[in-house]
């Protein structure tokens, strides 16, 4: 004899919305590895910081840079490296 478990839709919404979760992690760790080079406030926004602690990063050498006119760059392996721990270099232009 054969059992069947049966599926609400509670549990549906429940999948629906952890695919979902998954499918927008999947897009973002896509779009940050095709953007090699990312914008201060793209920076504030993925590391969730002020522009004063970002400035403080610059300053103190944990966060590697470029800077092209006024605005700064920040290529996303020293932030990756600055994340995991590992020192980034700073490059200025």
């Amino acid at each position: 004899m054969k059992t069947f478990d049966l599926i609400t839709k509670e549990d549906l919404q429940e999948f629906k919305a952890e695919l979902l979760e998954d499918l927008k992690q999947h897009l973002k760790r896509q779009v940050m590895a095709q953007n090699t080079w990312l914008r201060s406030s793209e920076v504030r926004k993925l590391l969730k910081i002020s522009p004063g602690t970002l400035q403080n990063l610059r300053i103190n050498g944990s966060l590697g840079y470029n800077k092209i006119g006024s605005i700064h760059y920040y290529r996303l392996e020293d932030i990756q490296a600055s994340l995991e721990g590992r020192e980034g270099t700073i490059d200025q232009v």
